[in-house]
């Protein structure tokens, strides 16, 4: 076998399952999903769901990164913070698109271990 890369390995690699945090990306189709902020549209092509796991605890969805298109044509990068501002429950008001896109996310994320389900929307 020729080596072109310049490259070479050895070794069974582990993931670490205490990781504190991991973000799985994911494509998204154009035109499936419209992001509104300041009453522009922004059209959706990419999504970066951040999993955080504090002291060993259950993973949850902290944020979730879009880059979309701006009625301009030009990208830009939108953020929206999943959890309350505790920390201890989901944020008010996230619309539902966006926590589809987190489960979306969280399949991929089951490849390496990380197991999770969409907060219970009702009160602690």
């Amino acid at each position: 076998m020729e080596n072109t890369m310049g490259l070479s390995a050895k070794g069974e690699p582990v993931i670490v399952r205490d990781e504190t945090k991991v973000d799985v990306g994911i494509h998204l189709q154009e035109g499936s999903l419209t992001l509104t902020q300041n009453g522009k549209d922004f059209e959706g092509y990419q999504a970066s769901v951040e999993f955080v796991a504090v002291h060993g605890g259950p993973w949850t969805a902290d944020k979730v990164k879009f880059w979309a298109k701006g009625p301009d044509g030009k990208s830009v990068e939108l953020t929206v913070d999943l959890l309350n501002d505790t920390f201890d429950g989901p944020r008010d008001g996230v619309p539902a698109a966006i926590w589809k896109v987190v489960a979306l996310a969280a399949i991929s994320a089951g490849d390496i271990g990380i197991t999770y389900a969409t907060p219970d929307p009702r009160p602690m």
